[in-house]
C-alpha cells in the first residue's frame, strides 16, 4: 500500500516548492513469534515459551514504551529480560533523546540470547496510525504502541502453547488507556518486584522514592533558553568541569573571559551547585570581591563527613580565610554554576560507605545507602538496596539518575557487582571501566573479517603486485624486551656516493583492515591498544597485532616503507615511500642491540648496520636539540612480575640505552616526513598531531621555585627552554636537573590530533619536538590514528587509487580525532592507575623508607616524589586526629603545624617573625626528604579491604613535631628521639586524663 503527503515548502530564496512524501505500508512483516504459521519466519526471534513471574503466569512478550528505555536501560539489559518486542516507534524516540542509550538498545537486539526484536510498526499496514488533529506527537506515540501491543495480542491468541503480549509504561495515564482497551499494561515497578529477584530489584531507577524533599539546599538551575541568550549575552560563560584532585569542592573551567582564554575557579558546594565532573556548564562571575588569586590548594578528604549545616559553615569559613590570604596578589576569576548544558554522567565503579548501613545483617528490607566512587573527583551517591551488607567489601557499579535541589548528593541506582575489593582481577576491571577503555572480546563479526588462512597465512606472488621487494635487506627490528606487536623495523645501505639509503619499515595493517568494515570500526572506536602491567587490551586481533602484521624475525610480512638517502650529516637528500614486502633478519631487544654495538668482535651485516644507524641518529637529535627540540623526563618503572600469580615481586626504574634513542629518531623522522607528504595531498582533511605552546602561568610557580638556586626559566620559546633546562645543574644534589624535567613536563599542554583543515597553518606546530609539522605513522599496529595516515599516504603516492570521502571529508576527520585524543588520554590514564594498583599490591604488608623530593605545594601538605619507585604521596601539614576523639570535639579536627606563605610557596612553621628572618621550620619545592611508604588500608570501607586503598606517606626527615614519624632511618635523631620519648611518658597521663573525662560526660 502506498501513502502520498504533500505539503508546500518555501526555500531560502524566496520559492515555494511542492514536497511530496511517500510512504509504503506492507502486510509481510514477521511477527518473529518462533510458533506463528501465518508469518514466514526464516529465523524467528521470539522465543516459543517466553518467561512468566508471579505477576504473569502465562507465558508473554514485553513491549515496552520509550521512558522504559530511558529511565531503566539498566534494567532492560539484566539476563532475566528476555523475549521483549522493540517497536520502530520506540527506537527512533529513544534515538532522537540519547545516542548512548539507543546504542545500547541496539547492542541488545544484537545479542541473540536477549531476544530482542525490532517490529516495523510504522511500515506495516495493521499497526501504523496518523497523528489526529490537535494530538501531541508524545500523544500519538503512545497511542501507536497501544494500537502495536493490541495488534500482536491478536495475531498470536491462537498460538499452542499460549502465549500473551504485556506492554511496560510508567506513564499512570497511558496505562489506563491500555486497560481501558482491553489490553494488558503494567509499570516496571510491579513487573520487577514480581521477579522476586534482590539484584534487578536495585537496578530499579527509584530517584523519587530516595529524595527526601524536605529542605531546599542548592539553587535551581536556569531552564535551556535562559542560559542560552545568557551565553550569547556574554552574562554567563560556558566550559567543561574540571573537578581538583584533591579537593572535591573545587572546580574550574577553561573559557573565553572578555576575549580572552582563562581559567574561573568554582569553589564550594553551593557554588558548584550540583555540577559533576565533566559536565559541560553554564557559570556567572562572582563579585570581585570573592575573587582569589590560586585554586585554594587544600587537599580535601571526605572520610568523615558532618552534619550538613557544619559543612556548609566550614567551607564558608575555608572561602573568607583563603580570600584573606589571596589578598596580596591579582585575583582570579570565581563564579558559581547556574545552569547545566550537557551532563556527563556514566557509570561508577566504588563501594558501599560502611557507616551509611544500619540495618541488621541478613536483613532484605531495601535501605538507603551512601556509595563512594572510586574517582574522588565525584560526589558521593545515594541508592537504594535490599542487597546491603552482601555488598559490603565488594566493588559495584552505580548510575546516577537525578539530583534534586533537595537532596544533598545525587541519587542513582546499582547496576552490578563486579568482585571483592582488592582482587587483582576486580581492581583491574574497575580501572578499565573508571577510564573508558573497551576491553571485550572480538564479537565474531569482527573476527570474520580476519584472513580465512588464520596463523597460516603467507605472503604469496599477488601480493607483490604495487611493492618493492625488500627480502633481501638486512632489516632488523629493535623493541622492549617482550613485545610482540613488532610494527616497525630498520635497515640501512651505504651508497657508492658516500651518503646512506635508510629505510624505515612499518607494518602494512591498511592491507587486512579495510576501510568501513566492522573491524575498522571496532579499531576506530577503541583508538588504541593499552598497555596495563600485566596484560595488554588489544586495538586489533591478536592475530594481526602479534602474528600476521608483527615485523617478526625470518618470516616474510608486508610493510609500508618511508626510503630516504641522507648524507654524513645525516640530512636528507631526499625521500620516498612504497609499499614493500620485507624479510627481518633479527628481532632484536634494546639490551641485545647496544650489546651489539659494544661488543667489537660483532662485525656482522646486521650489527654493522646497527652501528651506523647509531651514529646518524645522533647526529639527527643534536640536529633536533640545536632547534629546541625538549628532553623531558617522567619517573616510569618497570615491575618484576611472580610467573604463576602476576604478583609484583620488585620494582625498577626503566633503564633508557642509546638503542632506545636510535629507534626514536628514525620513528620521528618518518612521522615528519610522511605529515609533509600527506599535508600537500590533503590540505583541508590530513591527520596531523600538535602540541601547543603551554601558556607562561603554567610556569610560575616552578620560576618561583628554582630562583633561589640562582636559576632562571625562559620559557619563550622551546629552545630558551631547553637551555635553560640544559644549564639548571646543581652539582651537590645530582638528581635535581632530572627532577626539574620531570615538574617541566606537568607544565606541559597535552599533544592531540587534529585536522588539517581545522586550524591555521601556524598552530600546526610541535613544541615539544620543535618540528612545523608532525603526524603518527610509525604504529599502526597499536593506534588507529597510523592507520588512517597509512590510508592518506597510500593515496598520496597513488594516483590510480580510488578511495571515499573517509580521506577528505573534513567534519568527520574532526569527530575521529576527538575520539583519537579522548581514548589516547584514557589509555594513558589507565596505564598509571594500573601501576598505581601494582604499586599498592607491591607494597601490602610492608613498610618502606626511601629518599624523596617535594615537587608540589598545597596549603595544607604537600607532595613527594620518591624515585626509586616513581611514586607520588601527600604528607600533611597538620597534627594526626585521634581515631578515639569525637568528631565535634576540637581535638578532633586537624591542627595546623605548618603553614601556607603564598610570596615563597612554601608550609612554614606558625611563629611570628621579624622583617627578614628565615622560619625555623619549611617545607619547599626541591626539598629533600626523608618518608616512609605503607598502604593505608583504614579507609572509608570501615577497615576492611582497603576500600578506596591508597599510598600512604609519613615524613621522618626532617624532624617536625606533629608531623612526622618514628621510623628505622631517624631512631636515633636526637631531636627525634627526645620529641618520642617525651610523649611516651605523658602518654599514660594523657590516658588517665580522657578516661576521668569520659567518666564526666556520662555522669
Amino acid at each position: 500500500m502506498l501513502r502520498q503527503k504533500a505539503f508546500m515548502k518555501k526555500t531560502k530564496s524566496g520559492k515555494v516548492l511542492k514536497v511530496v512524501k511517500e510512504h509504503y505500508l506492507r502486510d509481510d512483516i514477521w511477527c518473529s513469534v518462533e510458533t506463528c504459521k501465518v508469518c514466514e519466519h526464516s529465523e524467528p526471534v521470539l522465543s516459543a515459551v517466553p518467561s512468566i513471574n508471579k505477576a504473569y503466569r502465562l507465558p508473554h512478550y514485553i513491549i515496552p514504551d520509550t521512558n522504559i528505555f530511558i529511565n531503566q536501560i539498566d534494567v532492560m539489559e539484566h539476563p532475566l529480560i528476555t523475549n521483549v518486542i522493540v517497536l520502530q516507534t520506540v527506537l527512533e524516540e529513544v534515538k532522537h533523546l540519547s545516542l548512548p542509550i539507543y546504542q545500547r538498545v541496539r547492542d541488545m537486539i544484537a545479542n541473540k540470547e536477549k531476544r530482542f526484536y525490532v517490529f516495523s510498526n510504522e511500515h506495516h499496514r495493521g499497526t501504523f496510525i496518523e497523528k489526529l488533529k490537535d494530538e501531541s506527537p508524545n500523544d500519538r506515540n503512545d497511542r501507536a504502541i497501544r494500537v502495536a501491543t493490541k495488534w500482536y495480542g491478536n495475531h498470536i491468541k491462537d498460538l499452542n502453547p499460549r502465549v500473551s503480549v504485556v506492554m511496560m509504561t510508567d506513564d499512570a495515564g497511558n496505562r489506563d488507556k491500555a486497560t481501558a482497551d482491553g489490553l494488558q499494561a503494567i509499570s516496571v515497578k510491579w513487573y520487577i518486584e514480581a521477579l522476586d529477584n534482590a539484584e534487578i530489584l536495585d537496578m530499579m531507577s527509584s530517584a523519587k522514592d530516595l529524595d527526601d524533599g524536605q529542605k531546599t539546599i542548592y539553587d535551581e538551575h536556569l531552564s535551556a533558553a535562559h542560559v542560552s541568550n545568557g551565553i550569547k549575552s556574554g552574562k554567563y560563560l560556558q566550559g567543561k568541569l574540571g573537578i581538583s584532585s584533591h579537593n572535591y569542592l573545587e572546580g574550574s573551567i577553561y573559557t573565553k573571559i572578555n576575549g580572552e582564554e582563562g581559567t574561573i575557579l568554582i569553589v564550594g558546594r553551593s557554588n558548584l551547585n550540583r555540577a559533576v565532573d565533566g559536565d559541560i556548564i553554564a557559570v556567572e562571575l562572582l563579585p570581585k570581591s570573592e575573587w582569589r588569586t590560586t585554586p585554594t590548594g587544600v587537599v580535601v578528604d571526605e572520610e568523615e563527613e558532618q552534619a550538613e549545616e557544619e559543612s556548609l559553615k566550614a567551607e564558608q569559613e575555608a572561602a573568607a580565610t583563603a580570600a584573606k590570604e589571596d589578598a596580596l596578589d591579582t585575583p582570579q576569576p570565581c563564579g558559581k554554576v547556574v545552569g547545566i548544558i550537557r551532563r556527563n554522567w556514566r557509570q561508577y565503579c566504588g563501594f558501599i560507605d560502611r557507616k551509611s548501613v544500619h540495618t541488621p545483617a541478613g536483613s532484605s528490607a531495601p535501605v538507603n545507602v551512601l556509595f563512594y566512587a572510586m574517582e574522588s573527583k565525584i560526589p558521593k551517591i545515594k541508592i537504594r538496596t535490599r542487597q546491603a551488607h552482601s555488598l559490603l567489601g565488594k566493588r559495584i557499579i552505580v548510575a546516577i539518575d537525578s539530583w534534586p535541589r533537595t537532596s544533598r548528593y545525587p541519587i542513582g541506582h546499582f547496576i552490578r557487582a563486579l568482585g571483592e575489593a582488592g582482587d587483582k582481577s576486580t581492581e583491574t576491571e574497575v580501572l578499565l571501566l573508571e577510564h573508558d577503555v573497551p576491553f571485550h572480546e572480538f564479537s565474531k563479526q569482527v573476527l570474520s573479517f580476519l584472513p580465512v588462512e588464520g596463523e597460516n597465512w603467507v605472503v604469496q606472488p599477488e601480493h607483490f603486485a604495487g611493492r618493492e621487494d625488500f627480502r633481501s635487506l638486512n632489516v632488523c627490528s629493535i623493541d622492549p624486551p617482550g613485545c610482540t606487536d613488532i610494527d616497525d623495523a630498520l635497515h640501512v645501505i651505504p651508497l657508492p656516493n658516500g651518503n646512506y639509503q635508510v629505510g624505515v619499515h612499518i607494518a602494512d595493517v591498511t592491507h587486512f583492515v579495510k576501510p568501513g568494515n566492522v573491524m575498522d570500526q571496532e579499531a576506530a572506536s577503541r583508538g588504541t591498544t593499552v598497555y596495563l602491567v600485566d596484560k595488554r587490551i588489544d586495538m586489533l586481533p591478536s592475530l594481526l597485532g602479534t602474528n600476521l602484521c608483527s615485523l617478526r624475525s625470518n618470516v616474510e610480512r608486508l610493510a609500508f616503507s618511508c626510503i630516504w638517502e641522507l648524507n654524513k650529516d645525516a640530512e636528507i637528500v631526499n625521500v620516498r615511500f612504497t609499499k614493500s614486502v620485507i624479510a627481518s633478519k633479527a628481532s632484536l631487544t634494546y639490551e641485545e642491540a647496544q650489546n651489539r654495538i659494544d661488543d667489537a668482535s660483532m662485525q656482522d651485516d646486521v650489527t654493522s648496520g646497527i652501528r651506523i644507524l647509531n651514529m646518524l641518529a645522533k647526529k639527527l637529535k643534536q640536529r633536533r636539540l640545536d632547534m629546541g627540540a625538549l628532553t623531558l623526563a617522567s619517573p616510569e618503572v618497570r615491575f618484576s612480575l611472580e610467573r604463576d600469580t602476576q604478583d609484583p615481586v620488585d620494582v625498577e626504574m626503566k633503564e633508557l640505552k642509546e638503542t632506545n634513542a636510535l629507534v626514536e629518531e628514525f620513528m620521528l623522522l618518518a612521522n615528519i616526513s610522511v605529515a609533509r607528504k600527506i599535508y600537500e595531498k590533503f590540505p583541508d582533511s590530513a591527520m596531523l598531531r600538535c602540541h601547543p605552546q603551554p601558556p607562561s602561568a603554567n610556569f610560575e610557580k616552578l620560576e618561583k621555585a628554582v630562583a633561589r638556586f640562582g636559576i632562571e626559566i625562559d620559557h619563550s620559546t622551546s629552545k630558551t627552554l631547553s637551555d635553560s633546562l640544559d644549564n639548571a645543574v646543581l652539582p651537590e644534589e645530582p638528581y635535581f636537573n632530572k627532577l626539574l624535567r620531570i615538574m617541566t613536563t606537568r607544565c606541559m599542554m597535552q599533544a592531540l590530533y587534529f585536522c588539517s583543515g581545522a586550524q591555521i597553518e601556524q598552530e600546526f606546530r610541535h613544541y615539544g619536538l620543535a618540528t612545523d609539522i608532525y603526524t603518527h605513522f610509525t604504529s599502526p599496529i597499536r593506534r588507529y590514528s597510523d592507520v588512517m595516515v597509512h590510508r592518506q599516504l597510500h593515496a598520496a603516492i597513488d594516483s590510480s587509487l580510488s578511495y571515499g570521502d573517509e580521506l577528505t571529508d573534513k567534519e568527520k576527520m574532526n569527530d575521529l580525532c576527538g575520539n583519537l585524543n579522548h581514548r589516547n588520554r584514557m589509555a594513558q590514564q589507565a596505564a598509571r592507575s594500573s601501576v598505581e594498583l601494582f604499586t599498592h599490591l607491591f607494597f601490602k604488608n610492608k613498610t618502606e623508607e626511601e629518599e624523596g623530593y617535594v615537587i608540589r605545594i598545597l596549603k595544607n601538605a604537600f607532595i613527594v616524589l620518591v624515585p626509586k619507585y616513581g611514586i607520588e604521596g601527600i604528607v600533611y601539614a597538620s597534627a594526626k586526629v585521634s581515631k578515639t576523639a569525637d568528631s565535634g570535639d576540637a581535638a578532633a579536627q586537624p591542627q595546623p603545624i605548618l603553614v601556607y606563605n603564598p610570596e615563597t610557596d612554601c608550609l612554614q612553621s606558625t611563629e611570628t617573625l621579624a622583617e627578614g628572618e628565615t622560619p625555623k621550620t619549611q617545607v619547599q619545592l626541591f626539598q629533600k626528604v626523608m618518608v616512609q611508604i605503607s598502604i593505608d588500608d583504614d579507609l572509608k570501607g570501615g577497615g576492611e579491604g582497603g576500600m578506596r586503598q591508597k599510598l600512604k606517606m609519613e615524613l621522618l626527615k626532617p624532624w617536625i613535631e606533629g608531623i612526622s614519624v618514628h621510623g628505622i632511618s631517624n631512631k636515633d635523631d636526637p631531636e627525634a628521639h627526645a620529641v618520642t620519648s617525651k610523649k611516651r611518658e605523658e602518654a599514660p597521663v594523657q590516658a588517665q586524663d580522657k578516661k576521668r573525662a569520659g567518666k564526666r560526660t556520662k555522669a
